[in-house]
């Protein structure tokens, strides 16, 4: 039982340092919030700092389901009425990006700007 005290100890040092570091990443990121309701997202037009990832909360306050996404990143979040998540976006060049809601094609839609 003494043999295995000192593993122990350093696997909870492990365990706790990465969890603070995990914690410090995610708390530094800039969040921004996107509403989804009634098949349109909200803000239409957000602007975020280039160069930094950022976390967009996504909110589902409508009746019917969303499907957040853009394909050029990779990110698609389906979320039920009354859901949240959230999405963790690379660094962003300058330039403008576009969000969609896939079940609401024609009115679904926000930019990101990124400057």
């Amino acid at each position: 039982m003494n043999a295995a005290l000192p593993h122990l100890l350093l696997v909870a040092t492990l365990w706790l340092g990465l969890g603070w570091a995990a914690d410090a990443r995610a708390q530094e990121l800039p969040t921004f919030e996107v509403i989804a309701r009634e098949g349109r997202l909200f803000p239409e037009r957000l602007e975020v700092p280039a160069g930094s990832r950022i976390k967009l909360v996504v909110r589902n306050q409508g009746k019917g389901p969303i499907e957040f996404e853009n394909l050029d990143m990779r990110v698609e979040k389906v979320l039920a009425p009354g859901a949240s998540s959230f999405v963790v976006l690379p660094k962003l060049k300058p330039g403008e990006y576009e969000f969609i809601d896939e079940f609401h094609l024609e009115t679904g839609k926000m930019r990101v700007i990124a400057k």
